[in-house]
């Protein structure tokens, strides 16, 4: 449900209409948003325990936890501005708000997919360079098409040496059904619903490109830096249930079977879900991930992927025309055009009991 991706007319129209503040201004009222998948549904949790609204207080805030059922429209309405935070994938804070001149922070790297996302194809071929020459469905644009151009290098081919068609996901079960359709691109739980289909074999998966696509909770940058409490309540919420949710305890039991059942499926589904999922339960592990040299290499992929499909505005010259920041100090892209920021600060002050 994260994964739909806007194209870049979009982005570029949307752009054209916000007008962004040069600085945003202190406040005691927040609103996020997030969408179904099974690494956000603990803001879901969050705001049916009351966590998110203890934290809000010990800090003089509120914080609003609002679930919308559209993920592309949750982006679209944080980058209009109507919402402080929205959960969203990497590439898809680079391409949307960043492309449409919103300055956002990473403020929580909550996740990344290892496994949820993969490619499969129907009958005797069984090897990604068995793709060549054939038709893949997918849903064109999103993580699923940043995966087949990443499984397509290791098997030294390219989009060209096939067709993408582009399918909705609504539609993508159905279609892998047919005679005619004999490969796809997809995530969970569509993913596993085919590949439970005889003679099929997932041929390349997330799993083998680690840390790729990454899950993110994002929000403004100006309003972070004017509102650290924000920054402070949503990050101490968050490892709050972090350490409910991973526990096997029955309080952790309860947990994760609220958020099943939030989600649409039962415990076993949900579990299925997070076993494919990289979990960073630990801040401490989500700033080793924020501070590990790989983060700036797979942005500067994402960068140039984003860019050969049109996906950082008509502007854009270079897969470098959005600046990003990193910890350590560490920039890629245009320093005069800083866009997107992941700063692990606030997860640094979560691991050392700061918050």
């Amino acid at each position: 449900m994260r994964k739909f991706l806007l194209s870049s007319l979009i982005a570029s129209g949307l752009a054209a209409t916000l007008s962004i503040p040069a600085h945003a201004e202190a406040k005691t009222d927040f609103n996020v948003c997030w969408t179904i998948y099974a690494g956000w549904m603990p803001w879901e949790y969050a705001q049916a325990e009351g966590i998110v609204d203890k934290w809000a207080k010990k800090y003089a805030i509120n914080i609003e936890v609002t679930q919308l059922n559209d993920y592309v429209e949750s982006i679209n309405q944080y980058t209009a501005g109507q919402f402080d935070g929205c959960t969203m994938t990497n590439m898809d804070a680079l391409t949307i708000p960043a492309a449409g001149g919103v300055d956002s922070t990473a403020l929580i790297i909550g996740d990344f997919s290892n496994g949820n996302d993969g490619i499969v194809l129907k009958g005797e071929k069984k090897t990604i360079a068995d793709l060549k020459g054939q038709n893949v469905n997918l849903v064109e644009l999103s993580v699923s098409h940043y995966l087949l151009a990443r499984g397509l290098d290791r098997a030294h081919l390219s989009e060209k040496d096939l067709k993408v068609v582009n399918t909705s996901d609504a539609d993508l079960v159905a279609a892998f059904a047919t005679d005619d359709v004999t490969a796809v691109t997809t995530w969970n739980p569509l993913l596993a619903e085919i590949e439970a289909t005889p003679g099929v074999t997932k041929v390349f998966d997330s799993s083998q490109i680690p840390g790729e696509i990454i899950d993110l909770m994002v929000v403004n940058s100006e309003t972070l830096q004017d509102n650290p409490a924000l920054g402070k309540a949503l990050t101490g919420a968050w490892y709050e249930i972090m350490a409910t949710m991973s526990a096997t305890t029955p309080a952790g039991i309860a947990a994760r079977e609220h958020m099943a059942k939030a989600s649409g499926t039962d415990l076993a589904g949900y579990e299925s879900q997070l076993a494919v999922t990289k979990m960073f339960y630990s801040a401490k592990d989500a700033v080793a991930f924020a501070n590990s040299p790989k983060l700036p290499a797979t942005m500067s992929k994402v960068a140039e992927f984003s860019f050969s499909h049109g996906l950082l505005g008509e502007g854009a010259k270079s897969s470098d025309a959005i600046g990003m920041s990193f910890a350590k100090g560490i920039t890629t892209g245009d320093k005069a055009n800083l866009k997107l920021r992941f700063d692990p600060s606030y997860m640094q002050m979560a691991a050392d009991g700061a918050l």
